[in-house]
C-alpha cells in the first residue's frame, strides 16, 4: 500500500528541508494523509516497502523536487508468528490495540474487538484476571477472527484455561511474584512456554516501569528505574532460549518517552535478534499522549528498532480506535521521513499521565476524572511537576510512586498519593479539592526551594 498527501507546491516553491535522516527529506508542513493512488503535479506519495530486511520510502516528483529514496534500516530480529500476523524478520509493523471493556462482557467485548479490527488492528489484547474473564474469553473467541493476546494478571495459571483460544499470551515478570510466592519464577515461566507451545501461541515478555521485578529493582539506584527493566528482559529471554522457545517477543514500556527510548535502544544493542513490541505506558490523553508516543517511536524506528506498536490512550471506549489510526499515521510518518522529533520533551512544564483505558479499569469514571485533572491544574502548566492518574489497582499503585501526585483508581474510591507516600482514599466527588491541595502545596515547595 502506498499514501499519497495533496500539496500545493509549484516549481518557485522553497525547496523542502531536510529531515536528519539519510538521503531523506521532511516537509515544513503538510496537511493529513490520505490512502490510495493519487497522482498529479501537486502529489507527493511515499510507498513502504520491506526489501532485504529494510524499509523503504519511495518518495516521487513534487514541483521541481527530484524523485529520493529514505532507507531505514530493521534490526535482523527472528519471526514470531501471531495467528494470521507475523512480526519480526523485516515483516511490516503491526499495529494493535487493547480492549477497555470488562472482559465478562462479552456483547461489548466482541464489540470493541470488531471495531478495533476494521480500523486496521493486526493484534488486539484482552486482559484475564479471573476464571470468570478466562471463561467469557472463550465465548469472545468464538465470535471474531482477530488476532487475539491474552494479557495475564497476576494468575499466570489462566494460561491453560485461555491458550487454546487465544494467538499469544502476555505476561509480566513483576507480576509472577503474586501468585504461588513460593515457587521460582523460572518453574513460572517454563509452565508457560509449554502451554504456548502445545497452543500454537507465541509470547511476550511484557516490562512495565511500574511492576518491575523486586528482586531486580532493589539492586540498583531508586533513581535508576531502567537497567532493572533490562536485566529482568534479558533474563526473561534468556532463559526461554535456554527452553528452546523463541517464539516471543518483549517490551520494555514507561510512561516517559526518554525512558522508552533508552530502554529500547540499550535493551536492542545487546539482544537484536529479538523483536520488540513499542509503546508509551499511561501516555495520556490525545493529542498529547500521541505526541508522547510519536516522540519515541520516531527516534527507536528511524534506527531500525520496533516491530510491532501499540498507541495508549486515555479515551472513551467508543473512540478506542483512534488508537490504531494514530499508529498507523505514526508510521506512515515516519517511512516518508516526516518526523517531529525537534519537540523537547524535557522542558520545565506540568506533565500529565493516565493511563490507556482498559478492561482491568474498575470504574468508568476514571476517564472523566482524567480529563478534569487536565483541565483543574492548568493553573499549574509553568511548574515542572508529574501528576499520574491511573485506573486500576494492578499497575497504579506502582506507576505513581515515581509522580510528584498520583491518583489510582478504584471501584468506588480514588487513592491519593505524594510520591510514594498514601495520602488516603477519597470519593470521587472529592478528590479534585483534595488533589488542589496537594498541588498548591508542591508548588509552593519548589517555589521556596
Amino acid at each position: 500500500m502506498y499514501v499519497a498527501i495533496s500539496a500545493t507546491i509549484g516549481a518557485m516553491d522553497p525547496p523542502v528541508c531536510g529531515s536528519g535522516l539519510p538521503n531523506g527529506r521532511l516537509l515544513s508542513t503538510m496537511p493529513p494523509v490520505r490512502e490510495g493512488p493519487f497522482e498529479g503535479p501537486s502529489t507527493i506519495r511515499t510507498e513502504p516497502a520491506v526489501v532485504g530486511g529494510s524499509l523503504f520510502a519511495v518518495v516521487g516528483r513534487l514541483g521541481n523536487l527530484r524523485e529520493e529514496t529514505v532507507e531505514l534500516r530493521r534490526n535482523p530480529t527472528r519471526s514470531v508468528k501471531i495467528g494470521s500476523a507475523t512480526i519480526g524478520a523485516g515483516n511490516p509493523i503491526a499495529v494493535q490495540s487493547m480492549t477497555a471493556t470488562h472482559t465478562q462482557d462479552i456483547d461489548a467485548t466482541v464489540a470493541q474487538i470488531e471495531d478495533l479490527y476494521r480500523a486496521g488492528a493486526d493484534v488486539v489484547r484482552v486482559a484475564v484476571d479471573s476464571t470468570k474473564d478466562a471463561a467469557a474469553l472463550v465465548e469472545i473467541r468464538k465470535q471474531t477472527k482477530a488476532n487475539l493476546v491474552v494479557d495475564l494478571q497476576e494468575n499466570y495459571r489462566l494460561a491453560e484455561v485461555v491458550a487454546p483460544h487465544v494467538d499469544k499470551l502476555r505476561y509480566n515478570p513483576g507480576h509472577l511474584y503474586h501468585h504461588e510466592r513460593e515457587k521460582p519464577w523460572q518453574e513460572k515461566v517454563k509452565y508457560l512456554a509449554d502451554i504456548a507451545r502445545e497452543h500454537d501461541c507465541a509470547m511476550r515478555v511484557g516490562v512495565n516501569c511500574g511492576s518491575v521485578d523486586p528482586a531486580k529493582k532493589e539492586k540498583y539506584d531508586p533513581a535508576d528505574s531502567i537497567t532493572p527493566m533490562l536485566e529482568s528482559a534479558w533474563e526473561h529471554c534468556d532463559f526461554l532460549d535456554s527452553l528452546g522457545f523463541t517464539r516471543y517477543c518483549v517490551s520494555l514500556k514507561d510512561s516517559d518517552p526518554m525512558k522508552v527510548i533508552e530502554g529500547n535502544r540499550r535493551f536492542a544493542e545487546k539482544r537484536s535478534d529479538v523483536p520488540l513490541h513499542l509503546g508509551v505506558t499511561e501516555a495520556g490523553m490525545p493529542p498529547d499522549g500521541i505526541l508522547k508516543t510519536r516522540i519515541a517511536f520516531e527516534q527507536l524506528i528511524s534506527k531500525g528498532i520496533g516491530d510491532t506498536i501499540r498507541v495508549s490512550l486515555t479515551v472513551p471506549n467508543s473512540r478506542k480506535s483512534e488508537e490504531i489510526d494514530a499508529g498507523r499515521k505514526i508510521l506512515a510518518d515516519i517511512a516518508a521521513g516526516r518526523v517531529r522529533s525537534f519537540v523537547d520533551y524535557g522542558l520545565p512544564t506540568l506533565n500529565i499521565i493516565s493511563c490507556p483505558s482498559c478492561s482491568r479499569v474498575e470504574n468508568e469514571a476514571f476517564i472523566d476524572l482524567a480529563q478534569q485533572v487536565k483541565e483543574m491544574t492548568a493553573y499549574a502548566k509553568d511548574h515542572a511537576i508529574t501528576i499520574a492518574v491511573m485506573g486500576c489497582r494492578v499497575n497504579g499503585p506502582g506507576e505513581t510512586d515515581d509522580a510528584d501526585l498520583g491518583l489510582w483508581c478504584g471501584p468506588s474510591f480514588v487513592n491519593l498519593k505524594k510520591g510514594p507516600l498514601e495520602l488516603g482514599a477519597f470519593p470521587y466527588d472529592a478528590i479534585l479539592p483534595r488533589l488542589k491541595d496537594e498541588l498548591d502545596k508542591v508548588i509552593a515547595a519548589k517555589v521556596a526551594g
